[in-house]
């Protein structure tokens, strides 16, 4: 188990408990931040958007092609920072990962 530091979309931060093996994605939802998750984690629709703090995301699995053609395609892309949560498998290395919730698209 870890932890996640999440900035909400009304800029409240929280930390919450993370499983090891289970995608940012989950964690999130289920802690009721927000995220939508349509498409259930198929990196089908952006609804997982985040933006992950610089001094993380170079820590984080690259993104397949599939993952990148979707964030760049948002509305609120940032490169370097937007990633989809539901690519994102938690794991002990990750503990005290920071993001933030991107805006709704």
């Amino acid at each position: 188990m870890g932890r996640l530091i999440v900035t909400d979309r009304d800029a409240g931060s929280q930390e919450i408990d993370a499983i090891e093996g289970e995608s940012l994605m989950v964690v999130i939802r289920d802690a009721g931040l927000g995220i939508a998750a349509i498409c259930g984690g198929q990196c089908a629709c952006g609804t997982c958007h985040c933006l992950i703090h610089p001094a993380w995301f170079g820590k984080l699995p690259a993104a397949k092609e599939d993952e990148i053609a979707l964030v760049e395609s948002l509305e609120y892309f940032e490169a370097g920072r937007s990633r989809l949560t539901c690519q994102i498998i938690f794991n002990n290395r990750l503990d005290g990962l920071a993001l933030s919730i991107a805006p709704e698209e």
